[in-house]
């Protein structure tokens, strides 16, 4: 499996394993399978069991065109509706423990996942997945041709290091917390703020943290006290979580 570097906003990069060719292609198969049940269980109760079909001797081919495009319009957008609700995943993607995300580490919106569906035309409906196995195997991120219009990558969840990793802190009763105005930074920021932390104190990489310290002064207004850029991180995360709980 090939390495995906994901580019934070705080100017370092989080590696993550990208979803190999056939976690995707099974993935994809699950996908298929599931689609076609559906299609087999709306034939068999609607046009064999209560005879729909036999209604279409009287109406004109449009009309029959789009009666049949109702009842199997949901597989045409099976993809973009769970991803959409799922986060970047559908049944298969789940199944096999992959997701979609942003390149720069932030969660996928709908409309990258749009353009993701859009592009299936070209990668998988053309030359029955070709153009996406080519793009696949070629790219060094393991990207189709609609990750890379979207800015989108698709990863394996089985890494040490994900993009779940829970940003909770240890905090005494006692605690006292010292910048109020870390409540400006939302849930995602805190992730990627303690794993970036979290690398460059394994590292030993103080120019990291002098980088992520500056950033989170210039978004939140907040002034470091501590005069060490570790433990002002460090307070940072312990702050978050002490509101957070407490609101």
């Amino acid at each position: 499996m090939s390495e995906l570097s994901i580019h934070t906003t705080q100017n370092v990069n989080i590696n993550f394993t990208a979803a190999s060719v056939g976690e995707r292609i099974v993935a994809y198969l699950i996908d298929w399978v599931i689609k076609i049940a559906y299609c087999l269980v709306v034939y068999g109760v609607f046009f064999y069991w209560l005879g729909m079909n036999k209604s279409f001797d009287t109406m004109d081919q449009w009309s029959v065109m789009a009666t049949i495009l109702v009842f199997y319009f949901p597989v045409m957008i099976y993809s973009i509706t769970l991803e959409s609700i799922f986060e970047g995943q559908t049944i298969g993607k789940k199944l096999r423990k992959i997701k979609v995300v942003k390149i720069d580490g932030y969660q996928a919106s709908f409309g990258d996942y749009l353009i993701r569906w859009f592009f299936r035309i070209i990668d998988i409906s053309i030359l029955n997945g070709i153009v996406a196995l080519v793009a696949i195997i070629s790219s060094a991120k393991n990207q189709r041709l609609g990750d890379m219009t979207a800015g989108t990558a698709v990863i394996t969840l089985k890494n040490s290091i994900t993009i779940n990793n829970t940003i909770l802190e240890e905090i005494g009763d006692e605690y006292v917390p010292v910048y109020p105005l870390v409540i400006k930074l939302s849930d995602n920021d805190m992730r990627i703020i303690k794993d970036t932390f979290v690398l460059a104190k394994a590292k030993g990489d103080s120019e990291t943290l002098l980088k992520l310290r500056r950033k989170i002064e210039s978004v939140t207004g907040i002034q470091n006290q501590s005069g060490n850029d570790s433990d002002f991180v460090n307070t940072i995360l312990k702050d978050y979580n002490f509101y957070t709980q407490n609101m």
